[in-house]
């Protein structure tokens, strides 16, 4: 059972209404994106006076980023930029609340661990290693720091030879791969150069370190992060890791727990879990260890469940199996009773606390999308927010749900010159008559009694969300501007609908989701200011299969954008992850073919006929790049509009100014081009 707290947003039917538009306000352009701070999760002081993050700013001219860490009272709303090098991040505070150790570029070679004492005085550099540090966290004696780094195993803790291994790996003719395992590349790294994360510590005294896994070769987050605490007595270390060894016809991770006297010492205490577990965290008495439990191995989506494990008897109570929603973040309270998390609900994030043995649910904070909650002392929690209508920022609130108060306002100023049009909240019947949820994005100065354009943004996954999220790549505000109404239906298969609901698509990754969209392009047709002559449908990843499928299943809308989509399904079994691909699809090329091609884009190729911009990337290995070119060269040689725009030096996503204000101006003209009055 879920209690509802004292902040409400109901699901349907809402008209989100920005401030009213003067005349002197600007229309949202992509450089205004590019110019806005991003504000990063806070770390609090443990008096929960302070909190300490870091901003990241862009220099469009220099097409790259600075970042700064700022110190903010939480309760004077007072900041003050604390480190000017644009090259820190990752800040946390001592245990005494006197220093910060983060980590930091400022040398231009790999990031090291820093320590900047809060009284006074330049910054303290701690590590000089050859490879990067990250994800720091103190102990609790405040005399060590432990910190993640990737090495060579053949390294054998004298950082020299590490040295070493890199400059040979670097002055090395030889540009070959070689490879025997499952998984080779991620993402758009290789990684069959030998190099895996660990975690040390080092002194502060002496600056010593320890390597805390020498014994141990396997990968944390194959998107190169680390889930891990140390327990209160700082004797143990707990993380969350790969428990499969080469290989890797699987991933699966699990929770290991280490000693810290770098004896390597570990143990998997989730070992009889066929799925994952991750983020572990330790009870404020270090007795008990929460972390997050999957069920299924071979959905990636399956919701997260959180477990209390008792280190004590070596017992695990999992105290959200009955609780349909996914939980994320959780953090303990100091006195050990309940648990703060957030967890998608209905196309937000929301915040949630259950008491720490399990029971109802009650939900704190609702209003697009919270995350990052850390605590303020006992009854005060610490959050970033964004929506829609405005990017992140930190807020506080009561642990009961009131007294919110926003801390931050880095774009502000920003923000009131600029016209954003009104957001709406609604539910219409798709496939099966199921509810399902949209956002609709109005452009700036809209007048319902004109008829307008339609765009629908099609989310990828297809285990995802359009969310009630500000967005720094499909940014819907950014889609509406040029005048265009936009469309965001989280059809079968999002996430944040429950579970049932997100795996109602396994086997069939078109059906439900193609009937979804048809029907709320009906169901947006029958407004009087839609001009149902003028629409385009855009995706990315999935969202571009969902392209490439509409491409071969109608003719109705007037121009397609395929960003990184998924169009030959075959080809889905040369990415960085193919294990799941024939249990998602309902087949592979080797087992039941014949229904992975009922679903396969590609053999619907002979009804193209809408126009289609194909944008790609060389170093995209999720959808790798031959995509991109197949469904452009079919279209070209069928004689058929196409255009491609592709990046030699992008991946999965556009991550530079430069290249996305391209992407931008190309996304505008190809619809300008198809949507514009009198086509």
């Amino acid at each position: 059972m879920i209690k509802k707290g004292l902040i409400k947003l109901s699901i349907t039917f809402i008209f989100v209404l920005f401030a009213s538009v003067s005349w002197s306000q600007e229309v949202f352009t992509p450089e205004h994106m590019w110019n806005m701070q991003r504000v990063s999760a806070p770390s609090v002081s443990p008096d929960g006076e302070w909190s300490v993050f870091a901003v990241t700013i862009y220099d469009i001219d220099k097409n790259s980023p600075g970042t700064y860490l700022y110190l903010l009272n939480n309760d004077t709303k007072e900041k003050t930029r604390i480190t000017h090098t644009g090259k820190d991040s990752s800040p946390v505070f001592s245990p005494d609340g006197e220093k910060i150790a983060f980590t930091s570029r400022r040398d231009d070679g790999p990031a090291q661990l820093y320590v900047l004492n809060l009284s006074g005085g330049e910054a303290r550099k701690i590590t000089d290693l050859p490879v990067g540090t990250f994800a720091p966290k103190w102990f609790p004696d405040g005399k060590k720091i432990a910190f993640a780094a990737n090495i060579h195993p053949d390294y054998e803790g004298d950082f020299d030879k590490l040295e070493e291994i890199l400059q040979e790996q670097r002055e090395s003719k030889v540009t070959a791969k070689v490879t025997e395992n499952n998984v080779y590349r991620f993402w758009d790294r290789w990684l069959t150069d030998g190099f895996y994360p660990r975690l040390f510590k080092v002194e502060l005294e002496n600056k010593e370190v320890t390597d805390l896994m020498p014994d141990t070769s396997n990968f944390f987050s194959m998107m190169g992060g680390v889930s891990y605490d140390i327990s209160p007595d700082g004797k143990e270390i707990a993380v969350s890791m790969n428990a499969t060894k080469p290989p890797y016809e699987q991933l699966k991770s699990s929770i290991f727990v280490l000693k810290t006297d770098g004896s390597g010492e570990i143990e998997n205490i989730t070992k009889d879990n066929p799925a994952n577990d991750v983020n572990p965290v330790y009870s404020p008495d270090g007795n008990y260890i929460l972390y997050g439990k999957n069920k299924i191995l071979h959905f990636y989506a399956d919701k997260i469940r959180m477990v209390v494990y008792d280190r004590n008897n070596k017992t695990h109570n999992n105290i959200t199996e009955d609780i349909d929603l996914s939980c994320q973040q959780w953090i303990w309270s100091d006195n050990g009773n309940t648990i703060y998390f957030h967890a998608e609900d209905h196309a937000m994030k929301s915040l949630f606390s259950i008491p720490a043995d399990g029971g109802d649910v009650t939900e704190i904070y609702r209003g697009g999308t919270a995350d990052n909650v850390t605590k303020a002392g006992r009854r005060t929690l610490i959050f970033t927010q964004h929506e829609l209508n405005k990017p992140t920022e930190i807020y506080k609130i009561n642990t009961r749900g009131r007294d919110l108060t926003k801390l931050t306002g880095f774009n502000d100023e920003m923000l009131s010159g600029i016209e954003l049009g009104d957001v709406e909240n609604i539910t219409y019947k798709g496939a099966n008559d199921a509810d399902i949820q949209m956002f609709i994005i109005y452009p700036p100065d809209f007048d319902p009694d004109k008829k307008y354009p339609l765009v629908f943004m099609i989310h990828g996954g297809p285990h995802g969300t359009f969310g009630d999220q500000w967005h720094y790549r499909w940014n819907a505000h950014l889609f509406s501007a040029p005048g265009y109404v936009v469309a965001m239906p989280n059809f079968h298969g999002s996430t944040s609908f429950g579970q049932e609901f997100t795996k109602s698509i396994h086997g069939n990754h078109a059906d439900l989701p193609y009937r979804d969209i048809m029907k709320a392009a009906d169901y947006m047709e029958q407004k009087d200011y839609i001009d149902g002559e003028r629409m385009a449908a855009t995706g990315g990843s999935y969202g571009g299969y969902m392209v490439t499928w509409i491409a071969g299943q109608t003719d109705r809308f007037a121009a397609l954008v395929n960003h990184a989509g998924v169009f030959d399904l075959n080809l889905q079994f040369a990415s960085d992850f193919s294990a799941n691909r024939g249990y998602q699809y309902g087949g592979s090329p080797w087992d039941n073919p014949e229904q992975m091609q009922k679903i396969n884009p590609a053999s619907y190729a002979e009804n193209f006929s809408s126009p289609m911009l194909v944008i790609h990337g060389e170093l995209d290995y999720r959808v790798p790049v031959a995509h991109g070119f197949l469904v452009y060269n079919i279209y070209k040689n069928m004689g058929l509009d196409a255009r491609l725009v592709y990046y030699p030096d992008e991946n999965h996503w556009i991550l530079t100014p430069q290249n996305s204000l391209f992407w931008y101006d190309e996304f505008y003209n190809w619809l300008d081009r198809y949507l514009k009055q009198g086509n």
